[in-house]
């Protein structure tokens, strides 16, 4: 089996070495062929793991047609809202039967679609040959091989297997689930939490104030899922919850740490100039935002992340607002 890894950011290359230890050869893309010629002629990635020798059976290209021809596996690993333009590229290029693998956890701006179904739309496919990957899956320490899973969803069950067989590395544990759904807003949703968990642990907020986040943030996450038809179950498991806590707890997660910025007092264009990779819970809080609204989901902790980032409100005004909100009923 030959797979296309298009993208050469952290995960990217992080699952690129996932599928190259389960025995499938790796073509990478590189936008900047420097970075293709390092990992093809040096086995390194000189913008993210440069000290990782990547297997032998990755290389790379500059050019997407190159890494796509043949490929059984397209991997799709580029930021959400470059997606659609990027794939209207390669569409041309992508084998009859070749399944489509979505590494992405966003929204589209400005449509409010999932990025399955921006897949479907810009490429032509058919659904059942999209396969969503999600799950608990830090990148820093998938390449350190430390043992993690993750979920391959797809509405062909077999497809699925197939995806799952590639991508059983001994440090790696997939799991099957039909829901692409509820894989990809558990995936998308948990970027704009982890944004809150970010802030509260600056503003030096305790564990009672981060366990509330997780649990009311997975709730709207939720109250989301089962409007657009998702398998609540799904939010249950490693979709759901597993990829909110990680991404939520960990040093190592982009949007938490973007969060603390934000925390601390930084605004959104200082604390973008400070780091160079994708907090995808910034844009996708717009979008997530806009497609609660559309469903009349109500999504209060998305809803005040979107002040932060892009209105100005201080974290201080958005827990007073979240926390002076008319009393409910838990269950609903």
């Amino acid at each position: 089996m030959r797979a296309a890894v298009l993208g050469a950011g952290s995960w990217g290359t992080a699952f690129a070495k996932v599928l190259a230890d389960a025995g499938t050869e790796v073509t990478m893309w590189a936008r900047r062929e420097e970075v293709a010629v390092s990992i093809r002629d040096k086995q390194r990635n000189p913008d993210y793991f440069p000290d990782t020798r990547l297997p032998d059976r990755i290389t790379a290209s500059p050019h997407a047609a190159e890494a796509i021809a043949g490929a059984d596996l397209v991997v799709l690993a580029v930021p959400s809202q470059t997606l659609r333009g990027n794939l209207a590229e390669w569409a041309g290029h992508l084998s009859p039967d070749a399944s489509l693998v979505s590494l992405m956890k966003g929204i589209e701006l400005s449509s409010t679609k999932r990025m399955s179904e921006v897949i479907v739309e810009t490429s032509g496919v058919a659904p059942d040959r999209v396969v969503v990957v999600s799950g608990p899956n830090l990148a820093p320490e998938i390449m350190l091989e430390q043992p993690a899973a993750t979920v391959v969803a797809c509405t062909d069950l077999d497809r699925a297997r197939l995806v799952q067989k590639a991508v059983t590395a001994p440090y790696l544990r997939p799991y099957t689930n039909t829901d692409v759904i509820g894989a990809e807003l558990g995936g998308a949703v948990k970027n704009v939490i982890a944004l809150a968990y970010g802030v509260a642990t600056a503003m030096g907020l305790g564990d009672n104030t981060k366990a509330t986040l997780i649990t009311r943030g997975l709730a709207e996450t939720l109250r989301l899922g089962v409007a657009l038809g998702a398998d609540p179950l799904t939010f249950a498991g490693l979709a759901g919850l597993g990829d909110l806590v990680a991404t939520c707890s960990s040093p190592l997660s982009r949007n938490r740490t973007f969060g603390e910025r934000l925390g601390r007092g930084e605004t959104l264009e200082q604390a973008q100039a400070s780091t160079r990779q994708t907090a995808e819970g910034v844009k996708s809080c717009l979008s997530i935002r806009d497609l609660a609204r559309k469903h009349n989901v109500d999504m209060p902790i998305t809803e005040q992340v979107e002040r932060i980032c892009h209105e100005g409100l201080s974290p201080t005004g958005a827990m007073h607002a979240l926390m002076n909100r008319s009393l409910q009923h838990e269950v609903r």
